[in-house]
C-alpha cells in the first residue's frame, strides 16, 4: 500500500483538521484536505493504527478552500484551519465535539449548535513566542508541530501585537547585547520565551520575560528596551525558569517595572490577574461560554467551583448561590481569586489552594452537599480520583467546561458510569483559526428530570 497513488473522496476531518478518507476500509489522512473535495494522493505511512498520506494533486477543491493568509501556515503548528473558510471551521468544530462524545463518551446527547467568534485574527489576549538561535543569530518565533525545531515567525494573525513586539525587542536586546539564548540540552543561555497578557476592557498590558538566569547589571536596559518597544505596558516580569521541560512559566517571578498583574473584566465583574493565573483568552467568546454554563447551573444553598483559577466563574456562580467553594493549584491564583472577591465585594465565596481531587476529597469529608459542582480542568480533564470524589458528594448538577473534547467525553462517560446523565451540552469556538474547540455539557443524577430548555 505504502507509495501507491489513489484518486479519494475526502469524507471528514481528524482532531488536527486533517482530511480523512477511506481505502480498502482503512481511514487514511490527508493534511490540509477539505471535507468534499477529491484528490490524487500518495499512501506515505502505514501502521496499525492509521494511513497517512500526502496530496498529490487537487481534483476537484472545495467551495470552502481559502488562500492562507499566513506564510508560515503548515509549518509553525500554531493555526491549522487558515485553509478554510469559517463557516467551514465551524462545521468541523462542532463536528468533532459531537465525535468525541458518542464515539468516546458513548452518549446519545450532542451538541446541537456552536456559537462562533465576532473576531478570528488578534483574538488573544495572552501570547508566547519561543526564542532561540540559527547560526548564532536569536531569533523568535514558533516549533514546528510535534518538534522543537524553531520555525522563524515575526508576524502572527491570531496573537496580539504587543506580543510581537515585546518578542521582536527581546530578540534585539540579545543580540546587541551578544547574549547566548536558552539552549535546550544544555540548559544554559538566557531567553527562553516571552509571555504577554493583554486586558480586554482595561488596556493593561505586561510583558514577562522568561529566562533561564538573570540579566545582573544588564537587567535596566532590558527593562527600558521593552518599555520602549511596548509603550502601552503597564508592567515589565522577569520569570527565572531553570526547569527542564515545556513549561513556560515555573519558578520566580520578579517585578523589573511597573505591575505584575493586569486587570480585565468578564462577566460584570473585574479580576486582577498574575501571569502564572489562568484566564480566557477571548474574552468576549468566554462571556458566551459562561453564561451557558450560569444556565446548566441553576442556583441554590451551595456551588463548588473545581480548577477555578482566578475566580471568574466562581464570582458568577455567587450571584446565584448563597455560598460558593473554588479550589486552584496555583497559589498565586488562589490569591488574585481571593482579591477578585473582595474587589467585587462578594463576601459568599470561599477559595481553596488545593488539587481538585484533593479539595473534592476535602469538602465531602466536611459533609458539604453541594446543589452544583462546576469543573473546567486543563487539557488532561479531570482525574478518576476527583469524579469519585465530585460524586460522592450527590451534587443535582455537574457543569463541564472543556478545551478538550476527547477528555471531555472520556470524562462524561466516567460520571455515566457513576449515574450522571449527559443533559445538554453546545460548543464555542473560543480559538478561531486553530483545531482546538471550547464546550461546556450539563450531567445530572436524577435521570428521570426533563431536559433542559436552551435559553
Amino acid at each position: 500500500m505504502k507509495n501507491q497513488i489513489y484518486t479519494v473522496r475526502i469524507e471528514g476531518y481528524t482532531s488536527e483538521a486533517d482530511g480523512v478518507c477511506r481505502i480498502g476500509g482503512r481511514a487514511v489522512f490527508v493534511p490540509r484536505a477539505l471535507a468534499g473535495e477529491l484528490w490524487r494522493i500518495r499512501i506515505v505511512k502505514v501502521s496499525a493504527a492509521a494511513v497517512y498520506a500526502r496530496g498529490e494533486e487537487l481534483l476537484e477543491p472545495s467551495p470552502e478552500r481559502r488562500e492562507p493568509a499566513c506564510p508560515h501556515f503548515g509549518k509553525c503548528g500554531g493555526c491549522d484551519c487558515l485553509h478554510m473558510s469559517y463557516d467551514e471551521e465551524l462545521r468541523f468544530k462542532l463536528g468533532r465535539v459531537n465525535d468525541a462524545l458518542t464515539r468516546i463518551g458513548k452518549q446519545r446527547v450532542t451538541a446541537e449548535e456552536i456559537v462562533g467568534s465576532e473576531q478570528i485574527e488578534r483574538y488573544r489576549n495572552k501570547g508566547v513566542f519561543e526564542v532561540g538561535a540559527r547560526d548564532g543569530t536569536p531569533l523568535c518565533g514558533f516549533f514546528r508541530e510535534r518538534t522543537h525545531e524553531l520555525i522563524a515567525v515575526d508576524r502572527c494573525l491570531i496573537q496580539n501585537e504587543l506580543t510581537e513586539r515585546a518578542a521582536k525587542a527581546a530578540v534585539e536586546f540579545l543580540r546587541l547585547n551578544a547574549l547566548p539564548v536558552y539552549d535546550e540540552q544544555s540548559g544554559k543561555g538566557t531567553i527562553r520565551h516571552v509571555f504577554c497578557r493583554v486586558s480586554h476592557k482595561t488596556g493593561d498590558a505586561v510583558v514577562c520575560v522568561v529566562s533561564a538566569r538573570g540579566f545582573g547589571d544588564r537587567t535596566e536596559a532590558l527593562t527600558q528596551a521593552l518599555r520602549s518597544a511596548c509603550p502601552e505596558a503597564s508592567g515589565i516580569v522577569l520569570n527565572i525558569n531553570k526547569s527542564r521541560g515545556n513549561t513556560v512559566l515555573s519558578g520566580d517571578f520578579y517585578t523589573l517595572w511597573g505591575r505584575a498583574e493586569i486587570v480585565d473584566e468578564l462577566c460584570g465583574s473585574r479580576f486582577t490577574i498574575s501571569p502564572q493565573a489562568f484566564f480566557q483568552i477571548n474574552p468576549p467568546q468566554a462571556e458566551r461560554l459562561y453564561e451557558r454554563a450560569l444556565t446548566y447551573a441553576g442556583d441554590g444553598e451551595l456551588a463548588f467551583d473545581l480548577y477555578c483559577g482566578a475566580g471568574t466563574i466562581t464570582l458568577c456562580l455567587a450571584r446565584r448561590f448563597r455560598r460558593v467553594i473554588g479550589a486552584e493549584i496555583v497559589p498565586e491564583a488562589v490569591e488574585n481569586a481571593k482579591q477578585n472577591a473582595a474587589a467585587n465585594g462578594v463576601e459568599n465565596a470561599e477559595f481553596l489552594c488545593a488539587d481538585a481531587g484533593e479539595a473534592a476529597q476535602e469538602l465531602a469529608r466536611r459533609g458539604l452537599r453541594p446543589n452544583t459542582v462546576v469543573v473546567d480542568p486543563p487539557r488532561k480533564g479531570m482525574s478518576g480520583e476527583a469524579i469519585r470524589a465530585v460524586c460522592s458528594m450527590a451534587p443535582e448538577r455537574v457543569v463541564y467546561v472543556s478545551c478538550n473534547p476527547a477528555t471531555l467525553a472520556r470524562d462524561v462517560l466516567r460520571f455515566s458510569e457513576s449515574g450522571y446523565a449527559l443533559r445538554e451540552a453546545a460548543a464555542y469556538d473560543l480559538f478561531p483559526r486553530t483545531a482546538h474547540v471550547e464546550c461546556v455539557v450539563l450531567m445530572s443524577k436524577d435521570t428521570s428530570a426533563p431536559k433542559m430548555r436552551k435559553k
